[in-house]
């Protein structure tokens, strides 16, 4: 039940844990064609990456920081890029656009 939920208290951010990292990794794996994009932190949310498949499906986690995001996607092998300065995929737009449609029985 939400009313007994515990909640992080003000300016307290939740930190990435390495069950993000396990899944980032499974999603890139599981995935052809994954594109990484870091996300900078804000005033609500720490640093994350978002995952890109060729298909636009994608998965976003926290991680500690961008120098770690960029060092995992060395690791996968997986191009990285600065979400501020290149914006978001097409195909993910187009993804999230047909699965709406298919959400609200749309051909």
């Amino acid at each position: 039940m939400a009313l007994f939920r515990k909640r992080e208290r003000p300016g307290q951010l939740r930190q990435a844990t390495s069950s993000d990292e396990r899944d980032l990794e499974a999603f890139a794996r599981s995935h052809r064609g994954v594109e990484a994009f870091i996300e900078p932190r804000t005033t609500v949310t720490e640093t994350t990456m978002l995952l890109v498949a060729d298909t636009g499906e994608w998965t976003r986690r926290r991680i500690p920081g961008p120098e770690d995001a960029r060092a995992l996607a060395r690791k996968l092998g997986i191009p990285a890029y600065d979400a501020g300065l290149v914006g978001y995929p097409q195909r993910m737009r187009d993804y999230n656009d047909r699965k709406r449609r298919e959400a609200r029985g749309e051909a």
